[in-house]
Protein backbone atom coordinates (compact mmCIF):
# COMPACT_ATOMS: atom_id res chain seq x y z
CA UNK A 1 0.00 0.00 0.00
CA UNK A 2 2.56 2.08 0.22
CA UNK A 3 5.21 1.23 -2.04
CA UNK A 4 7.11 3.90 -4.03
CA UNK A 5 5.05 3.39 -6.89
CA UNK A 6 2.09 4.54 -5.19
CA UNK A 7 3.47 7.20 -3.66
CA UNK A 8 4.40 8.40 -7.05
CA UNK A 9 1.11 7.81 -8.34
CA UNK A 10 -0.73 9.48 -5.68
CA UNK A 11 1.43 12.69 -5.65
CA UNK A 12 1.59 12.95 -9.41
CA UNK A 13 -2.75 12.86 -9.01
CA UNK A 14 -2.54 15.03 -5.54
CA UNK A 15 -0.12 17.89 -7.42
CA UNK A 16 -2.35 17.74 -10.13
CA UNK A 17 -5.36 18.47 -8.33
CA UNK A 18 -3.79 21.20 -6.37
CA UNK A 19 -2.96 22.53 -10.07
CA UNK A 20 -6.41 22.31 -11.29
CA UNK A 21 -8.10 23.56 -8.25
CA UNK A 22 -6.53 26.03 -8.19
CA UNK A 23 -6.25 27.20 -11.49
CA UNK A 24 -9.95 27.25 -11.08
CA UNK A 25 -9.87 29.75 -8.26
CA UNK A 26 -6.80 31.60 -9.00
CA UNK A 27 -6.80 32.36 -12.65
CA UNK A 28 -2.86 32.35 -13.49
CA UNK A 29 -1.61 34.43 -16.48
CA UNK A 30 0.81 31.91 -17.95
CA UNK A 31 -1.26 29.22 -18.62
CA UNK A 32 -3.30 29.38 -22.39
CA UNK A 33 -7.14 29.92 -21.86
CA UNK A 34 -8.94 27.10 -22.93
CA UNK A 35 -12.20 28.08 -24.86
CA UNK A 36 -14.85 25.82 -24.33
CA UNK A 37 -17.63 25.63 -27.31
CA UNK A 38 -20.93 24.79 -28.36
CA UNK A 39 -22.47 22.62 -25.14
CA UNK A 40 -19.52 22.70 -23.41
CA UNK A 41 -19.61 26.40 -23.26
CA UNK A 42 -23.03 26.48 -22.25
CA UNK A 43 -22.68 23.78 -19.76
CA UNK A 44 -19.46 25.47 -18.17
CA UNK A 45 -21.72 28.90 -18.58
CA UNK A 46 -24.05 27.56 -16.42
CA UNK A 47 -22.15 26.31 -13.59
CA UNK A 48 -20.39 29.53 -13.73
CA UNK A 49 -23.40 31.91 -13.52
CA UNK A 50 -24.64 29.80 -10.41
CA UNK A 51 -22.05 31.60 -8.45
CA UNK A 52 -20.85 28.40 -6.04
CA UNK A 53 -20.29 24.75 -8.08
CA UNK A 54 -17.35 25.82 -9.75
CA UNK A 55 -15.79 26.78 -6.78
CA UNK A 56 -16.72 24.03 -4.31
CA UNK A 57 -15.78 21.64 -7.19
CA UNK A 58 -11.82 23.82 -7.11
CA UNK A 59 -11.81 24.06 -2.87
CA UNK A 60 -12.80 20.06 -3.29
CA UNK A 61 -9.96 19.23 -5.50
CA UNK A 62 -7.65 21.58 -3.47
CA UNK A 63 -8.82 19.77 -0.42
CA UNK A 64 -8.23 16.38 -2.29
CA UNK A 65 -4.78 17.10 -3.31
CA UNK A 66 -3.08 18.33 -0.21
CA UNK A 67 -4.79 14.73 1.55
CA UNK A 68 -2.80 13.37 -1.13
CA UNK A 69 0.30 15.32 -1.28
CA UNK A 70 0.78 14.81 2.54
CA UNK A 71 -0.45 11.14 3.02
CA UNK A 72 -3.56 11.95 5.16
CA UNK A 73 -6.91 10.13 4.76
CA UNK A 74 -6.15 8.62 1.84
CA UNK A 75 -8.55 6.20 1.00
CA UNK A 76 -11.77 8.96 2.27
CA UNK A 77 -10.20 11.60 -0.29
CA UNK A 78 -10.42 8.51 -2.67
CA UNK A 79 -13.94 7.69 -2.10
CA UNK A 80 -14.37 11.83 -2.61
CA UNK A 81 -11.97 11.75 -5.71
CA UNK A 82 -14.46 9.02 -7.45
CA UNK A 83 -16.96 11.19 -8.30
CA UNK A 84 -15.55 14.29 -8.94
CA UNK A 85 -13.26 11.88 -11.58
CA UNK A 86 -15.90 9.97 -13.34
CA UNK A 87 -17.45 13.62 -13.76
CA UNK A 88 -14.70 14.96 -15.11
CA UNK A 89 -14.17 11.89 -17.67
CA UNK A 90 -17.98 12.05 -18.83
CA UNK A 91 -17.55 16.12 -19.26
CA UNK A 92 -14.39 15.83 -21.46
CA UNK A 93 -15.94 12.42 -22.97
CA UNK A 94 -19.30 13.85 -23.78
CA UNK A 95 -18.65 17.65 -24.31
CA UNK A 96 -15.16 18.43 -24.63
CA UNK A 97 -13.00 15.96 -26.29
CA UNK A 98 -9.54 17.35 -26.55
CA UNK A 99 -9.38 17.22 -22.75
CA UNK A 100 -10.19 13.93 -22.62
CA UNK A 101 -6.79 12.07 -22.18
CA UNK A 102 -6.26 14.26 -18.88
CA UNK A 103 -9.43 12.91 -17.72
CA UNK A 104 -8.54 9.51 -18.75
CA UNK A 105 -5.38 10.09 -16.69
CA UNK A 106 -7.09 11.17 -13.76
CA UNK A 107 -9.27 8.38 -13.60
CA UNK A 108 -6.90 5.62 -13.85
CA UNK A 109 -4.44 7.44 -11.18
CA UNK A 110 -7.57 6.94 -8.87
CA UNK A 111 -8.52 3.61 -9.92
CA UNK A 112 -5.06 1.87 -9.53
CA UNK A 113 -5.12 3.99 -5.55
CA UNK A 114 -8.71 2.77 -5.09
CA UNK A 115 -7.05 -0.73 -5.78
CA UNK A 116 -3.95 -0.24 -3.84
CA UNK A 117 -6.21 0.45 -0.85
CA UNK A 118 -8.45 -2.23 -1.74
CA UNK A 119 -7.82 -3.93 1.63
CA UNK A 120 -9.45 -0.76 3.57
CA UNK A 121 -12.90 -0.53 1.22
CA UNK A 122 -13.15 -3.99 2.00
CA UNK A 123 -15.15 -4.10 4.94
CA UNK A 124 -17.62 -1.64 2.85
CA UNK A 125 -18.70 -4.53 0.57
CA UNK A 126 -19.55 -7.05 3.39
Amino acid sequence: MNSTFTKIIRLILGLGLLFFGISKLVHFNFMPVHIYTGDAALFIDSLSNSGYILKVVAVFEVFIGLMLVFGKWVPFALLLLAPISVNILLFHLFLDTPGLLIAIVVIVLNIILIYKHWRVYRLLFR
